[in-house]
């Protein structure tokens, strides 16, 4: 008689056969389900104590309780202090994206206003990414609008100079922007140095908060303008006073009691949740942002807000100030982490009264608002994902529907678009352009074409992702073609080893009129939707914006390959060196015909940069 194997432990009974290895440091631990899915990443102070507490058989929220039925292992990471622990929670649940934890849906970075100091006549411009270039940053700004408008109000106030270094040092005589008044054209020579840097000393002052002075002073000029009858300088003064008034009226929010803060405003509703943050900067607002992190099944105000301090600040440095509008779970240690993180003191704040409550109460009120439209939005997006279901035959609504096209002129400058949408509309964050590689393709290929690029998503996916654990991988995918294209990209589909995933065609009906589409699927025969049917127009509109996006990426494309040259393949032949050339000799032809001689004769060209060039034309 064989002995029966027993069970496997899971839940509070597998909980509690760890806490007899458990110690009392900090650290984090992972709870897995049955295939070794990560449910939950957590932290702890105490790991021991944290662990005992999911142990107890009662006491749990419905959130927790499931999460421990489903509990059938877990993962143990020590630490040397609860701060390491809680950086180390955050890294885990972005790489992991447990299905209990609170995560932040968000890979934008934010726009600043930029000083640079490259340049003996510095250059104000908009600058995203690191700050590795040397001057003076500004920001965050919510959105490249909100920069764009500072920046045009800016160069009406304080006449700075927007174009590049090589466009400067090319001038010899001033642009249209010192025409409009927009610049003071230190290019040619018509503003001093001094005089430049006093201007740029007073944009810097504006930026962080002190235009009270700078008006003060402007005033003061132009009083002495008219008294030494230079009647021209003040009027020029005059208007400048004038643009800085605008752009102090404009501005929105301005708070007087607040120099430097974000507000962070929860709203939380039928397990959705939105995270408005409004920006102020130099006593300013400069634009706000709203977020829908995913709430790990019901998590409450307090787990949300610190998950969402602690990852958007990741990348970003905090403020000296953030007023918030709830509780935050381990206050101290999240305002420790953002400090250690920005090298000085970040405070954590809940008004309850004054300014600084009316800030919270207004990005409260607009999280609450926008919220509401994203669950109206969210309604409208299911009923016609369900409706897609049920027209396409689907086992069930699609979570992420990938469209796909082509874009090209006889195969020239030949690229692919791949758009996203799910529940919460076009997901553009998710948008994938294909620059077609393929040596091989004949010109206008357009089936060649598809197959690269399906290819190349496909394997990226299969090498990522196999067991297909992420939220990367489509439901469904839309081509734009007919029963040919859908058959080919059937075939595509199989040799990858991936023809599980539904493929349906869009094609241009009688006519090719909008609104007789033909649906085409591999194997069955074409079918038409009514014309006043929803779900036609919400295909035509993911089919709409895939060429649009498409068509966008191939113009994009080939505006930059108007301009290029063999030049700039050249190893050490940058935009001056090319400039030097394409004056000398008039145009790249004649560069490749030059003897080497002729090319030591351009000026700024070395014997070795000459040979380098003259090689390059001649590698025989």
């Amino acid at each position: 008689m064989t002995k029966e194997t027993p069970a496997p432990l899971v839940g509070h009974a597998l909980i509690q056969s760890y806490l007899r290895t458990l110690d009392a440091s900090p650290g984090v631990y992972r709870m897995l389900d049955a295939e070794a899915r990560v449910l939950y990443v957590g932290k702890a102070r105490n790991l021991k104590a944290r662990v005992s507490n999911y142990a107890r058989p009662s006491g749990h929220s419905g959130r927790i309780a499931r999460m421990i039925s489903e509990t059938a292992q877990m993962m143990f990471l020590t630490t040397r202090t609860e701060t390491e622990a809680l950086l180390l929670e955050q890294n885990l649940i972005k790489q992991l994206k447990p299905r209990y934890n609170v995560l932040l849906r968000d890979d934008k970075s934010f726009p600043n206003i930029l000083v640079s100091r490259a340049h003996r006549f510095p250059q104000i411009k908009k600058h995203r990414g690191k700050r590795t270039e040397k001057g003076s940053y500004f920001g965050p700004f919510a959105s490249a609008g909100a920069v764009n408008r500072t920046l045009n109000q800016l160069q009406r106030v304080f006449l700075l100079r927007n174009c590049t270094d090589s466009t400067f040092e090319s001038r010899t005589r001033p642009c249209l922007l010192y025409q409009i008044k927009r610049c003071s054209a230190p290019c040619v020579g018509y503003i001093s140095h001094e005089d430049y840097a006093a201007l740029v000393a007073d944009a810097e002052r504006f930026l962080q908060g002190r235009s009270t002075s700078i008006q003060a002073n402007l005033a003061r000029e132009m009083a002495e303008a008219s008294e030494a009858m230079e009647f021209e300088r003040a009027a020029a003064l005059r208007d400048r006073i004038k643009a800085l008034t605008a752009v102090q009226q404009v501005q929105g929010i301005n708070p007087r009691g607040v120099t430097e803060a974000d507000v962070v405003a929860l709203h939380l509703e039928g397990g959705q949740a939105c995270v408005q943050v409004f920006f102020i900067r130099a006593n300013q607002s400069w634009g706000n942002r709203d977020y829908y992190p995913r709430t790990g099944a019901g998590a409450d105000e307090g787990e949300i807000l610190e998950a969402f301090l602690t990852q958007f600040y990741d990348d970003k440095p905090p403020p000296r100030l953030i007023l918030l509008s709830h509780p935050v779970q381990n206050e101290d240690l999240v305002a420790q982490v953002l400090t250690d993180r920005a090298g000085r003191k970040v405070e954590l704040a809940l008004p309850q009264r004054g300014e600084k409550a009316e800030l919270v109460e207004n990005a409260a009120r607009n999280a609450r608002e926008s919220l509401a439209r994203k669950l109206a939005e969210t309604a409208s997006q299911s009923r016609l994902l369900d409706g897609l279901a049920e027209a396409l035959d689907l086992p069930s609504p699609p979570r992420r529907i990938e469209v796909y096209d082509n874009s090209h002129i006889q195969g020239t400058n030949a690229v692919g678009g791949m758009i996203v949408a799910g529940p919460e509309g076009f997901l553009k964050s998710q948008y994938r352009k294909f620059n077609i590689r393929g040596d091989s393709l004949t010109p206008g290929d357009d089936f060649g074409m598809m197959k690269e690029v399906l290819t190349r998503r496909f394997e990226r996916l299969l090498r990522e992702d196999p067991d297909r654990e992420s939220e990367t991988w489509p439901d469904l995918l839309l081509i734009d073609g007919g029963a040919g294209q859908i058959s080919a990209v059937a075939g595509i589909m199989a040799d990858l080893g991936v023809d599980d995933i539904p493929v349906v065609g869009v094609a241009k009906g009688i006519d090719r009129d909008a609104g007789k589409e033909e649906f085409h699927r591999p194997g069955q025969r074409p079918f038409a939707l009514r014309h006043n049917d929803p779900v036609l127009y919400f295909v035509q509109r993911l089919r709409d914006e895939a060429h649009r996006f498409a068509i966008g990426t191939h113009r994009a494309k080939r505006a930059k390959s108007v301009g290029a040259t063999p030049l700039d393949e050249i190893p050490g032949v940058g935009s001056t060196r090319k400039r030097a050339l394409l004056l000398h000799f008039g145009s790249a032809k004649a560069v490749s015909r030059a003897g080497l001689q002729d090319l030591k004769a351009v000026e700024g060209i070395s014997e070795t940069m000459a040979q380098t060039i003259y090689d390059f034309f001649h590698p025989q």
